[in-house]
């Protein structure tokens, strides 16, 4: 469970489970090839491995990699 506050002010935390922050995000591959493992049951499903937060109040995209708890990329939304 983390917290930190985005680049608009806003805090993010995923310390509710569920929660609107944190994304659960695989890549095609990795999507195939859980799918090719067989039957799973959803509480079997890996971790992406990448974390992806959003922040509901300006639509940041934050990336952070292998755990760390500092992001690798952030995107804003343009108009």
């Amino acid at each position: 469970m983390a917290r930190m506050t985005c680049k608009c002010g806003e805090v993010l935390s995923n310390t509710l489970a569920p929660n609107d922050i944190e994304l659960r995000v695989f890549t095609d591959k990795e999507w195939d090839d859980i799918i090719n493992l067989g039957q799973i049951d959803t509480l079997d499903l890996p971790s992406p491995k990448v974390d992806v937060w959003r922040c509901p109040k300006c639509e940041r995209l934050y990336f952070f990699e292998n755990g760390n708890d500092k992001a690798i990329k952030i995107y804003k939304l343009e108009e």
